[in-house]
């Protein structure tokens, strides 16, 4: 993959307001942009998650449905997590992916970066294709406020429920498969 473009940071002035959360800030910050405008944004700090799109020897990939209060719906997700402190994306992913899904996997190829949210969030997530998965438990514990089920899917399945849009799907999945896909060569 080509390198992504350096920084251009703003100028931080003052933070005026700070909202600690579950694994987030809530920041207002009064700064002056690259081009000299002067402003006050509110700003999510996240200190960055990982997805995986795991992918079982016979081509099938392995999803969740998992409620997602923000928008009181269950979701069609690829396993990801946030980092935890002192943690690689690799390894958040690879812990997240029995926590969440109960496999584990032997290949993994990194898909790049995206940021979800740039408007108002730092949060970074890094892609990863898991393969050579193992199956460790087909009752994973996953976290205490997760409401999750693990399904299994073809391809085109997917595909169709994308074009379709009979499913919410959350975008870190749907552009980890498009990265995947490519990948794949399908």
């Amino acid at each position: 993959m080509a390198p992504l473009p350096a920084p251009e940071p703003a100028r931080l002035i003052e933070t005026t307001a700070s909202l600690e959360a579950r694994k987030l800030r809530f920041e207002v910050n009064r700064v002056e942009l690259p081009m000299g405008v002067e402003g006050s944004f509110g700003l999510i700090r996240h200190p960055g998650a990982s997805l995986a799109v795991p992918v079982l020897d016979d081509g099938r990939l392995v999803l969740l449905r998992q409620y997602r209060f923000a928008v009181a719906a269950r979701l069609l997700e690829f396993p990801a997590g946030t980092l935890d402190p002192g943690e690689t994306p690799l390894s958040t992913m690879q812990r997240e992916l029995q926590e969440e899904a109960g496999y584990s996997a032997s290949r993994w190829d990194p898909l790049g970066a995206m940021l979800p949210c740039p408007g108002y969030s730092d949060e970074v997530i890094h892609l990863f294709l898991a393969r050579e998965l193992s199956l460790l438990s087909d009752r994973p514990p996953g976290d205490d406020d997760e409401d999750l089920e693990v399904l299994l899917m073809e391809p085109a399945q997917l595909d169709a429920v994308l074009a379709s849009g009979t499913e919410y799907l959350d975008g870190k999945s749907v552009t980890a498969w498009l990265r995947a896909k490519q990948l794949l060569g399908i």
